[in-house]
């Protein structure tokens, strides 16, 4: 049997539902090809479609034996252009006025001026004549020349192109009065809480307080939900390190961030947060256009793989796909292409990072000291045991260089949310109250699941009751 470290893949993959992947049957492949975290884009989402295929992942995860996650990623604070009746050929150097209207109906401009109404009443209020207003994903680039009664605001066009119905609006740099935490984005999560979801994905993190505001909610609804932040615009980077904190996990969604930050800042924001990540123990996803091409392609392009690659070199805990399962062609080949690329990768052993900086504590050291074990003794695992997934958050955080963490839980909600952290397989058993009785159950069950094998090196990470106080042991067990 070949040793686990080779079977077992440390960087985890989330892909997101749509046409190309809700069926049952694509779910399931899905399931056993690898994927650990389904992503629900409530940009795209009505409630019968969440909680029917919610459902349909539970009960295809309970079919095949393997429970993966889900998270729902609300919509969050959003800028857009009005309908317009047909599409605007814009030029370079021509004026065009954004209208303030309530749900982005068309305003009024003198005749030789063209328009498109807005739908943030605020955006007079929040913009400076010289800022920068991108539409379309960037596509578009206007600059700010005048502001007109109150209501309109002037541009001359920079980057011309043709402008269609509600179309997103980029103001970088800016900070806009928006709540973080919309009346849609409340509807949608009750909803998620209602269908048991594990992670919460809030857009447009802009400072810590977003954070809080979602977290007061989901307590006040009774949900163990964890958050993750997106960062996707300036002021996020401005706040990183606190947005980090109040977080449970950290998305890097690389589309609006390059849209909102010079694309040159991107490789370097993205290696920032994931070491700022690094240091605190949260987990990272780096998100968007990973393998963009393979919508339409069955292979990816060379600069795709190196993307890829460079993500695992840095040890980010989960990769994510967007548009290449939502409606893409080739959904299935997608994730096992993240998956060939993420095992080779990880054969290689390089560490980027130094140990993290800021996680401290007695406990924290007890556990440095199972992973210092386990990373030098070769083909060993790390074995540890918990009930709301602090152990091994805490494990994965310290990277072990080569060995898998077997976190054994008796919370299949646990279990689940455990499936975002890099090097982590988790297991559904009882925790009884001998303490032996349960690594010996652990192992048994690792055995049957072809994990470890007679000879095998287990290095024991747990608390152990003693006289009627928890003590905190690692132990070194040999497979029998």
């Amino acid at each position: 049997m070949p040793d686990s470290r080779h079977v077992l893949r440390q960087t985890k993959i989330v892909f997101t539902l749509g046409p190309a992947t809700e069926s049952e049957e694509m779910l399931e492949k899905l399931i056993t090809g690898g994927a650990d975290v389904a992503r629900l884009n409530m940009a795209h989402a009505n409630h019968e479609w969440t909680r029917d295929v919610i459902r349909r992942i539970r009960a295809v995860s309970q079919r095949v034996g393997r429970e993966i996650a889900i998270m729902m990623d609300i919509k969050g604070p959003e800028i857009r252009t009005g309908d317009l009746e047909v599409p605007l050929e814009l030029k370079v150097g021509e004026e065009f006025d954004f209208t303030v209207r309530p749900g982005g109906e068309p305003g009024h401009s003198p005749e030789e001026i063209r328009s498109v109404g807005v739908n943030y009443e605020n955006l007079v209020n929040d913009i400076s004549i010289g800022d920068i207003v991108l539409v379309d994903n960037g596509l578009m680039r206007f600059e700010v020349t005048d502001k007109i009664d109150g209501r309109r605001i002037r541009c001359k066009v920079l980057i011309q192109g043709q402008l269609t119905s509600r179309r997103h609006i980029n103001l970088p740099g800016i900070k806009v009065n928006l709540p973080a935490f919309t009346e849609k984005d409340r509807r949608d999560t009750l909803v998620g809480i209602e269908e048991g979801i594990d992670f919460v994905a809030l857009s447009f993190v802009r400072e810590a307080s977003d954070i809080v505001t979602l977290r007061d909610f989901l307590l006040d609804h009774n949900s163990r939900a964890r958050i993750v932040a997106k960062i996707e615009d300036q002021s996020a980077i401005k706040n990183l390190d606190e947005i980090i904190n109040a977080c449970d996990a950290l998305m890097v969604a690389r589309g609006d961030l390059g849209i909102e930050c010079p694309l040159e800042d991107l490789p370097v924001i993205q290696r920032r947060a994931l070491k700022a990540c690094y240091d605190r123990g949260r987990a990272v996803i780096i998100a968007t256009h990973m393998l963009e091409s393979m919508i339409e392609s069955p292979v990816p392009t060379r600069a795709e793989i190196t993307d890829v690659a460079n993500a695992v070199y840095e040890e980010a805990d989960c990769v994510m796909l967007s548009g290449e399962t939502t409606i893409g062609k080739y959904p299935l080949e997608c994730v096992q292409t993240l998956d060939r690329i993420a095992r080779r990768i990880e054969e290689e052993g390089d560490h980027v990072f130094d140990d993290p900086a800021l996680l401290e504590g007695e406990k924290i050291n007890v556990l440095k000291s199972a992973v210092l074990l386990a990373n030098r003794i070769e083909n060993s695992s790390l074995l540890t045991f918990t009930r709301r997934g602090f152990m091994a958050a805490s494990l994965a955080a310290l990277r072990p260089s080569h060995s898998p963490i077997f976190a054994m839980t008796n919370s299949v909600i646990t279990l689940r949310q455990m499936r975002l952290l890099r090097g982590v397989f988790p297991f559904v058993m009882p925790l009884t109250s001998d303490p032996n009785d349960t690594i010996e159950n652990a192992i048994l069950l690792l055995k049957r699941e072809g994990l470890v094998r007679v000879g095998s090196k287990l290095i024991v990470a747990t608390d152990i009751l003693s006289q009627d106080r928890l003590v905190d042991s690692v132990q070194l067990r040999t497979v029998r």
